[in-house]
């Protein structure tokens, strides 16, 4: 195949510009969201387990493909179910976890969709797909909230049914550009040459303007290469051009799945070009990516990694790691460092904690929903700021009416250790609303 490809967007909701259009997205979420209150052309809802039967929730992700897999996000599900339940359960109803595997197919993912409206669950919690305009159709016609997906699709930060408890991959690169701005010389971002790719340097470059720092050299690469040999020594070259005394260049690779295979090429180039660091963002680099790439011998030691989350070795991550040694029985699909796995388990924590102020009542697609767009705040043991979905959120004027966490953490790799660079979340909410993205 020849010519650029136009590719979905995953790990990318897109922004809208002019700003008119960006403003009709959000109308028309305020007024999904209305409807959805008023239950207009929408399924009642469904309950999961009525009186003091089990209260039914699926979870889904990719498993055993080709492309991106997270069985750590259905095994930790379960694992959680099992560990609730060994403490009472919620409101002293058994949690009941449906898990699916959408096999990174549209065709599979709307299986699992359908047999989650089949089950009759509450809700969809901590799940992984790219395929959101598969799964959402079926959800929204039965009414079941979508809480805690990945953040890899334009619907989750625009579907009313939607609950998303990180900012996605706009966050991370606004985050990371604040970052390197102060600490950087010449950057360069190396992205697919693709319609998703043309969207990752405005947003990189909204973080490194906010920090008074010049936009970064734009490296294409294409989204099937098996190695960037040339890619990677372009991008060197560029990130050595007007050089800083007093700042190394940065290379930026945005390439998804295959920034491991871009950062070997760059591993062999770099020898060449000992003043530049690499810089990436989570979900394309964690702490097995560090240990596998070479350790502190490694192209990532001295990198920069963007990251919703607080670092795996901090203590907010306790409860979760008791949960895992309790109740996941060795089960090595679980890393309590991986993204996906931390994902799942806040969002169980939000939806435990909705149905506990739920209490005695009714507990359904239905009443959970309602919850959610009351305005109710959930904590999730400082993981992420307080959570609260609102139709009218900070960043609906830009076509994320459903983003309400735009807090970034920047992590370093020192020592062979993915450790936290800053101290506290970096809010990137101002600077998104500056991206200029058409």
């Amino acid at each position: 195949m020849t010519g650029r490809r136009r590719t979905r967007s995953t790990f990318l909701p897109a922004f809208t510009r002019p700003a008119k259009r960006a403003a009709a997205r959000a109308a028309a979420a305020l007024v999904a969201g209305a409807s959805l209150t008023a239950g207009c052309g929408i399924v009642p809802g469904t309950t999961g387990g009525s009186g003091d039967g089990p209260i039914t929730v699926m979870t889904w992700a990719p498993s055993g493909t080709d492309a991106t897999n997270k069985p750590g996000m259905t095994a930790l599900a379960q694992a959680y179910a099992r560990w609730v339940n060994s403490h009472g359960g919620i409101n002293g109803r058994d949690l009941k976890v449906l898990v699916c595997n959408e096999h990174n197919d549209s065709v599979a993912a709307a299986k699992c969709a359908r047999r989650a409206v089949e089950e009759k669950v509450v809700a969809v919690v901590g799940s992984y797909s790219q395929y959101a305009d598969s799964f959402f159709p079926p959800l929204e016609g039965a009414g079941i909230p979508y809480i805690g997906g990945y953040g890899i699709s334009t619907e989750e930060f625009t579907s009313p049914l939607s609950y998303p408890v990180n900012g996605g991959q706009p966050t991370l690169l606004a985050g990371l550009g604040r970052k390197l701005a102060g600490t950087c010389g010449p950057v360069t971002l190396v992205r697919p040459d693709s319609i998703t790719g043309d969207q990752l340097a405005p947003l990189l470059d909204s973080g490194l303007k906010a920090g008074g720092h010049k936009a970064a050299g734009d490296q294409l690469a294409a989204e099937d290469a098996t190695e960037y040999s040339t890619q990677s020594r372009d991008a060197l070259e560029q990130a050595t051009k007007d050089p800083d005394k007093n700042k190394k260049g940065c290379v930026v690779p945005a390439l998804g799945d295959r920034t491991n295979t871009f950062m070997d090429s760059f591993r062999r180039a770099r020898k060449d070009y000992p003043s530049v660091r690499a810089a990436t963002v989570l979900g394309s680099v964690d702490q097995t990516t560090v240990n596998t790439a070479g350790g502190t011998s490694g192209p990532y030691e001295g990198a920069y990694i963007a990251g919703w989350y607080p670092v795996a070795s901090d203590p907010r991550w306790d409860p979760m790691k008791k949960a895992i040694r309790e109740r996941a029985f060795l089960d090595n699909r679980i890393d309590p460092a991986d993204a996906g796995v931390q994902t799942t388990w806040i969002a169980y924590t939000v939806f435990r904690e909705i149905v506990q102020k739920l209490g005695d009542g009714e507990i359904s697609s239905t009443s959970v929903r309602h919850a959610l767009d009351g305005g109710i705040q959930v904590g999730t043991g400082g993981l992420t700021p307080p959570l609260r979905w609102q139709f009218a959120a900070p960043l609906a004027s830009v076509g994320f009416p459903r983003l309400v966490n735009a807090d970034v953490l920047i992590q370093v790799v020192h020592g062979g250790r993915l450790v936290a660079a800053d101290k506290d979340f970096v809010d990137v909410t101002q600077t998104l609303k500056k991206a200029e993205v058409n």
